[in-house]
């Protein structure tokens, strides 16, 4: 184990495999459908547990890890070797998690250098790798932290819902916006800026939804070397459509990288409800 370990949370939407291979240790949060209280992952809360439990009306709600959490993982990392730790979670802005971070940090064993991505799902999932490819480099964690960290606020987040009475549940957006909404029946478009979840577009129809998020992530990418990511919550033909439009339209900014297309997590899916289907752009660090 190298002596400086990246450290995220399960919003990251990182795969268990990448996670491994780039050394990055996982906590995950919390979902809780109707009585009970599961961990996020594929032994537990799973994107499509939740959308059934939507589906079917039942309350669903989401937690931080408690610093409890966050400190017991700091120990066991300090244990097994590492001087320090760099971690990079979701939004300070949209989850207590990355408070729960800092608060652990003050007591822990070695240095933690918290780091707020400014972002949700597979963005910060790309500033922890950017942080651990900076540790693999030879870097200190203190240029791991602020790669982390510029990854995730130069990232764009976008996308599409089928309707915004998921995050008004949540909190994430307000009851007016909600019922207007859809009172025009219309089809918004979001994204993340500042932190927060904020109205970016509205389109009237699905299909027109699904095309001008197309056109809003290569106009992110611009001529950048970028890493695109599609997500979706029981959407996946929709969102596998966009993902292969992104493959030949940003061909060259991929420049052979593929353009990854999953199902988003249980945690950000409790939250945008079924038929969601997210872009995320990420340009490459370029020091």
């Amino acid at each position: 184990m190298s002596s400086i370990v990246v450290v995220t949370d399960s919003t990251a939407s990182l795969p268990a495999e990448v996670a491994a291979d780039h050394g990055i240790r996982v906590v995950p949060l919390q979902v809780v459908i109707g009585a009970k209280v599961l961990d996020e992952g594929p032994d537990g809360a799973t994107p499509e547990i939740v959308a059934q439990a939507l589906r079917d009306f039942v309350p669903v709600n989401t937690s931080r890890p408690a610093p409890a959490v966050f400190a017991e993982v700091y120990r066991e990392l300090a244990a097994a070797g590492a001087t320090e730790i760099v971690s990079v979670h979701l939004s300070g802005e949209m989850s207590g998690t990355f408070e729960s971070a800092q608060l652990a940090a003050r007591d822990a064993p070695v240095p933690v250098h918290a780091v707020d991505s400014g972002q949700v799902g597979i963005a910060t999932g790309y500033a922890a790798i950017t942080a651990a490819a900076v540790v693999a480099a030879g870097g200190t964690a203190e240029e791991a932290a602020r790669a982390a960290r510029q990854r995730g606020h130069a990232a764009t987040s976008l996308f599409y819902v089928d309707t915004l009475e998921y995050l008004r549940r949540g909190g994430r957006i307000g009851a007016a916006q909600a019922i207007l909404g859809g009172a025009l029946s219309v089809k918004p478009l979001l994204q993340i800026a500042e932190g927060r979840v904020q109205p970016k577009e509205k389109v009237r129809t699905a299909s027109k939804a699904l095309a001008r998020l197309a056109e809003l992530a290569v106009e992110a990418a611009g001529d950048q070397q970028v890493d695109v990511c599609v997500s979706h919550l029981a959407n996946a033909e929709r969102a596998e459509v966009l993902a292969e439009q992104l493959r030949d339209r940003l061909a060259t900014q991929l420049d052979g990288r593929d353009v990854m297309c999953g199902e988003l997590g249980a945690v950000l899916g409790a939250h945008v409800g079924p038929g969601m289907v997210a872009a995320c752009v990420a340009p490459l660090p370029t020091d």
